[in-house]
């Protein structure tokens, strides 16, 4: 449950249930392309870390440029402010379940998420995908990304296994990591997308089904007179019929 979290961009309201999910995987790993599946079954929102990024580097100003540069370089833009991207994104969505793509990227960018916003994600998607078959993606997916050719590709891949992995390790250590190949909640990421899909669906059929029973539990717990008249009147109705 979150708590009431504010800065400049605004805040969620007290006590207002928050879900966020964080999807993580290297770069063409095909975490935009569950992502749209998981949006459309479940009602999700979808924030993606790079799309926010990229949008902000379009803009004419000093941030947008600096921004643009480092990805450019392959280099990872401060936390705080893809923190705060993140938390006006969710503000403005209306929404209360957030996908969170491509995030956190490294320890500085989950330390940042905790002080700033501050809401423990549900779990954390793993999407496992060979180098290989990473690379083949990115070069033929012709979107005229400045990060999309070969030299920046095999740098990010770099950076994914000495940053981000340990932020999966983390993730890991707190049972928040989704690792099919142990507990059957890890994606494999050389499956055909649809194939990804089915096990990415049954994890969030669980978490459905999950909110659903806590939601049940809460309603009992929110209004006790009305479950004492429930018991009173069953027991009153019992020597009703025995008498």
């Amino acid at each position: 449950m979150a708590d009431v979290i504010k800065n400049e961009a605004g805040s969620f309201p007290p006590g207002k249930k928050i879900t966020v999910v964080f999807v993580i995987g290297g770069p063409g790993s095909g975490k935009g392309t569950q992502c749209s599946k998981i949006v459309k079954h479940f009602g999700f929102t979808h924030l993606s870390a790079g799309d926010l990024l990229r949008e902000e580097a379009k803009s004419d100003t000093e941030q947008g440029m600096m921004i643009k540069n480092m990805m450019h370089e392959g280099k990872l833009v401060p936390s705080e402010l893809i923190v705060k991207l993140l938390f006006k994104a969710m503000l403005q969505s209306g929404n209360d379940k957030f996908l969170v793509d491509g995030f956190p990227r490294n320890e500085e960018n989950r330390q940042a998420y905790d002080s700033i916003i501050s809401i423990e994600p549900e779990f954390v998607l793993f999407i496992d995908c060979p180098n290989e078959e990473m690379e083949r993606r990115i070069l033929n997916r012709n979107q005229g990304r400045d990060d999309d050719n070969i030299d920046t590709a095999r740098r990010r891949f770099e950076v994914f296994q000495e940053s981000t992995m340990p932020v999966v390790q983390y993730y890991e250590k707190r049972g928040k990591l989704r690792r099919l190949a142990v507990s059957h909640l890890q994606v494999d990421g050389a499956k055909s997308a649809d194939e990804v899909f089915e096990d990415v669906k049954a994890i969030f059929v669980q978490l459905n089904t999950q909110a659903n029973q806590g939601g049940n539990v809460s309603r009992a717990q929110s209004n006790p007179f009305k479950r004492f008249l429930e018991l009173f009147c069953g027991c009153f109705g019992t020597q009703e019929a025995t008498n």
